[in-house]
């Protein structure tokens, strides 16, 4: 199998989100996914790229200088099943950059994260050319008694919207109306996944300018943020175990 031979081309969001729930770690999607990207090989639909607007865009659209509000996505989800060869996903990644450039030339840079507490650091994004502009721990996903993983943001995003987990109630309702993450995993029973957070930017617009530094890829093994399928591992023996 060769990785030339996957195709990368828009699909509907119907598609693209069934694939998601059964393909991504958390199994969920973005509501925000506006563009999905299917990557094909031999007609098959083995990959997943999903782009939109980033949940809180006033927070993000500072990184790059002068950037007006419609001209960065970010990378919101992104799975593979396990079929395609190795260094598939990040060919499908930068096709899937080309194409952006190409079709929607007023995106100037892609924003996205790494998740370090239940999938990776973010290999892709360096083997693809993306700038590491930040590490921080994260404390912010809580995992339910059933297994389901949410993330404080979603949260926070529709703090009045009724919730299963909380029997119908808000995370408003049971905070007494404030962002309480700490309070709402107490209420569900649930645990708090500790890790890391990488923010990774690649900027389509080579004239760009970021706003903040651009840390050295070895920053992620000095802080020991190095992390793959959830589990602790340096990026010299993620290297080493690719290798064999």
């Amino acid at each position: 199998m060769d990785v030339k031979e996957i195709r990368v081309k828009v699909i509907p969001s119907k598609i693209a989100n069934d694939f998601m729930r059964k393909h991504h770690y958390s199994g969920k999607v973005v509501p925000n996914s506006k563009l999905h990207l299917g990557c094909f090989y031999k007609n098959v639909l083995h990959g997943v790229l999903s782009y939109g607007s980033s949940l809180d865009k006033s927070k993000t659209i500072g990184l790059v200088d002068g950037t007006k509000w419609n001209e960065f996505l970010e990378l919101n989800r992104m799975a593979f099943d396990d079929v395609l060869p190795k260094n598939s996903e990040s060919r499908c990644l930068s096709v899937s950059l080309k194409m952006i450039k190409k079709y929607a030339p007023h995106v100037r840079w892609i924003i996205s994260f790494a998740d370090g507490t239940q999938s990776g650091d973010g290999t892709i994004y360096r083997a693809s050319g993306f700038n590491l502009t930040d590490i921080r721990t994260n404390k912010n996903t809580v995992k339910l008694p059933s297994g389901l993983v949410i993330h404080k943001m979603t949260l926070e995003s529709s703090p009045t919207t009724p919730r299963a987990e909380l029997g119908g109630k808000s995370y408003y309702d049971i905070t007494g109306g404030n962002y309480n993450f700490k309070k709402y995993a107490e209420f569900v029973g649930g645990k708090v996944l500790v890790g890391y957070q990488l923010r990774y930017i690649y900027l389509i617009d080579k004239t760009a300018r970021l706003t903040v530094p651009v840390l050295p890829y070895t920053k992620i093994d000095e802080m020991g943020a190095g992390m793959y399928r959830g589990s602790k591992i340096s990026v010299a023996e993620r290297h080493r175990a690719f290798e064999v």
